[in-house]
């Protein structure tokens, strides 16, 4: 009879790291939130400071916590995390490759939120919201169309913005730190409107992203970008 080795036990430094993962991922801690001290999880795991500061270290290598000499431990923002995934701004996007980025602004207004708008952002049918239309040129040709809604709660300045200094992923970013984002892509033609804005035909195909965001648990924005096929290359990378 051959009997099976006990399975080693689990080393201290990852059940910190398990515990502080839990946390973070059912939302107890949030983008931003203080986290308990070294000495705080020193007590209550009973376990070494140098176990504690591996655990740390290991989770901040990762991206999930950011260590801030002599103020603490906070959980790291999403968009730290996988902006070259979900929450790109395209005038980096645009920078980086050393063009140059003109973004013009095509309708800024309040509106009263549609039943289907209302469900989206989970506020009651005809809640205000923000809504703007800007369409980005990468060295003076259109790149994306951008159709946004926008929760005031979560950025009651938007309405009075400069969309020609700064877009409304850099400023949402700034004002709601994104804790949660849900986003689908597609390709698909574009509607009458964004095939005018953009300047191509209705047949042109395009590539689609409708993306979601959320800070604390609220809804801030709901966005459609619109690209013309030819025009636009999605490209993104992850490293946990």
């Amino acid at each position: 009879m051959v009997r099976k080795s006990p399975a080693s036990p689990e080393p201290q430094y990852i059940k910190v790291q398990n515990h502080l993962r839990e946390r973070i991922a059912s939302g107890h801690w949030v983008a931003g939130d203080l986290l308990p001290s070294e000495a705080e999880l020193v007590q209550t795991f009973g376990v070494s400071r140098m176990t504690v500061n591996r655990a740390l270290r290991e989770l901040h290598q990762e991206g999930l916590i950011e260590r801030v000499q002599g103020v603490g431990t906070f959980v790291a923002q999403l968009h730290r995390i996988s902006s070259t995934l979900t929450v790109r701004d395209v005038h980096d996007e645009i920078a980086e490759r050393g063009h140059r980025h003109e973004a013009v602004l095509h309708r800024l207004e309040t509106l009263r939120a549609t039943a289907e708008q209302a469900a989206e952002f989970e506020l009651p049918a005809g809640s205000e919201l923000f809504h703007s239309v800007i369409v980005h040129l990468e060295n003076g040709v259109a790149i994306q169309c951008e159709d946004r809604l926008v929760n005031p709660a979560s950025a009651p300045d938007y309405m009075g913005l400069d969309f020609s200094q700064t877009t409304p992923t850099h400023y949402l970013l700034q004002v709601a730190p994104l804790s949660e984002a849900r986003y689908t892509i597609e390709s698909t033609l574009p509607s009458e409107s964004e095939a005018k804005l953009l300047g191509i035909s209705r047949r042109d195909p395009c590539l689609v992203v409708k993306r979601s965001t959320l800070s604390r648990g609220r809804i801030v924005t709901t966005v459609r970008l619109t690209h013309p096929g030819s025009r636009y290359l999605l490209q993104g990378s992850f490293q946990a």
